[in-house]
């Protein structure tokens, strides 16, 4: 650790800052958006929430998950637009709690966990990644070595992880390498490469789509079990679950947040991005999943949902209308989609880091920019190699520890925090308020509940995430003390 200079008023800034270059336009903000919105988890998901309710009416669960995003994206463009700087929700929970209160432990505490659940989110798109083109190889799958990590701790009980390696793993590594080798650069270069591998990612969409209309069956698409709107406790429950996967595949609308600096005319993009981002992105997943309902027996999808072939449902269906080569063809374009997304986490999160650094409240390195090209190389290189290390996890075991981790220390804290702010500063200036205020932000804080409660391994999930807030706010206090800090700010003088 490498405390900065002394603050116990606002914290000053880095006198070698080098500014940010502002390259983004509308355009490149909603690409990048987009982006890191799509990987590989819609096209593996729809097994899992048609299992989840038993028959196409699992569609519903798109819908409610699309809404759920709609109101998260208020909250997120109502602050994005208020505080367009880079960071993002760092800025955010500083703000709104108090920059030299509570604030200054919660932002603190937002980058720490950042270190850890933005790896472990670019390390699962890596996996699944890899797990996708096991279609091409289908070893790649296969175990090599694995170990099971306990560790015993007084009150919070027993931590477990399972360290993997398999054929695949080697593929993900190098998506991170990659992927760290490409966002070596300035802005205005990753703006070129983000439309270039969008193209990848609206081509698989379109293709999928396109199929999936042109050999769509009516009655396989709606061939519904009987009751299947029958409001009974099964229902709720179906719908909660299927809710939780679709949100899941609807996450990274708040990506340009953490770019805001490197946005033109933030206070409009930005807010512009998130919304515009949600709805192409619900469009299509909606119309997807729609197709596929319609040419694959909604029976068959739901039989495949705890089996490895779930990850293949859209490369055997292609191959069913077209022949092996689509297989293999669409198969190459998902894996496109998931290195877009991985590429579009990275840069992102890459900037959070660097914002706390620059604020004085997270270790000095990486506030570093690069002399010449103007990126935090610092905050990037770390957050790569982390993600490398995270991809000998278990798949299912980083999910499950990003969802959680994400939930507490992110997502309540803004939707709960965007109405403390409104209450604390009425007059403050809000180039974007949110619609409907202020019912968005309390349908996200109760969708996160339900979402952080009604997982199956709530409480070993949530140890985790414990142990990470736990060691985080020693370090915080620590640090504070030494630097007099909040709490540890001195008295004024004559008290």
């Amino acid at each position: 650790m490498q405390p900065g200079p002394p603050h116990p008023a606002l914290p000053t800034q880095n006198t070698e800052h080098r500014p940010l270059i502002r390259g983004m336009g509308l355009g490149s903000a909603v690409l990048l958006n987009i982006l890191d919105m799509i990987g590989v988890g819609p096209f593996v998901t729809i097994p899992l929430i048609v299992g989840a309710m038993g028959g196409p009416q699992a569609m519903l669960g798109w819908i409610f998950g699309a809404l759920f995003a709609v109101c998260d994206g208020l909250v997120i463009a109502e602050l994005g637009a208020a505080m367009p700087q880079a960071g993002g929700s760092y800025n955010f929970l500083k703000e709104i709690y108090g920059p030299n209160k509570l604030g200054r432990m919660l932002s603190f505490l937002f980058v720490w966990q950042v270190s850890f659940s933005a790896p472990l989110s670019i390390a699962s798109g890596c996996l699944g990644l890899s797990s996708y083109a096991g279609y091409f190889y289908k070893p790649l799958s296969q175990s090599l070595a694995s170990h099971d990590f306990h560790l015993a701790l007084p009150v919070i009980g027993s931590l477990q992880a399972t360290a993997v390696i398999t054929r695949g793993t080697p593929v993900a590594i190098l998506a991170v390498v990659l992927a760290v080798v490409l966002l070596y650069r300035r802005i205005t270069d990753i703006a070129w490469f983000s439309r270039l591998l969008a193209i990848g990612v609206f081509g698989s969409l379109a293709w999928i789509i396109f199929t999936g209309l042109t050999h769509f069956n009516r009655q396989m698409a709606f061939d519904l079990p009987a009751n299947a709107f029958h409001l009974t406790p099964e229902f709720f429950t179906g719908l909660g679950a299927a809710m939780l996967v679709a949100s899941y595949d609807y996450w990274g609308y708040y990506n340009i947040c953490f770019l805001s600096e490197e946005v033109r005319q933030p206070e409009k993009n930005v807010p512009r991005a998130v919304l515009i981002s949600i709805a192409v992105v619900a469009v299509l997943y909606l119309t997807m999943n729609a197709s596929v309902l319609g040419v694959v027996p909604w029976r068959e999808l739901s039989s495949t949902a705890q089996s490895p072939t779930r990850f293949y449902v859209m490369s055997v269906m292609m191959e069913r209308v077209y022949g092996a080569w689509a297989g293999y063809a669409i198969t190459a374009l998902i894996v496109w989609t998931a290195f877009a997304s991985v590429f579009s986490l990275l840069l992102g999160y890459s900037r959070v880091p660097y914002a706390a650094a620059l604020d004085g409240n997270y270790f000095k390195v990486f506030g570093r920019v690069h002399e010449k090209l103007r990126f935090p190389h610092i905050s990037l290189l770390a957050l790569g190699g982390l993600a490398i290390a995270f991809c000998f996890l278990r798949l299912a075991d980083v999910i499950a520890a990003l969802a959680v981790i994400r939930i507490l220390l992110q997502f309540l804290l803004q939707s709960v925090g965007v109405i403390v702010l409104r209450i604390r500063q009425p007059k403050r200036k809000r180039p974007f308020r949110m619609w409907l205020y202020p019912m968005p932000a309390i349908l996200a804080s109760l969708g996160f509940l339900y979402m952080l409660f009604s997982r199956p391994n709530f409480a070993r999930e949530v140890r985790y995430a414990v142990v990470l807030v736990v060691v985080g706010v020693a370090i915080y206090l620590l640090r504070s003390a030494r630097r007099k800090e909040w709490p540890f700010l001195p008295a004024p003088v004559g008290d």
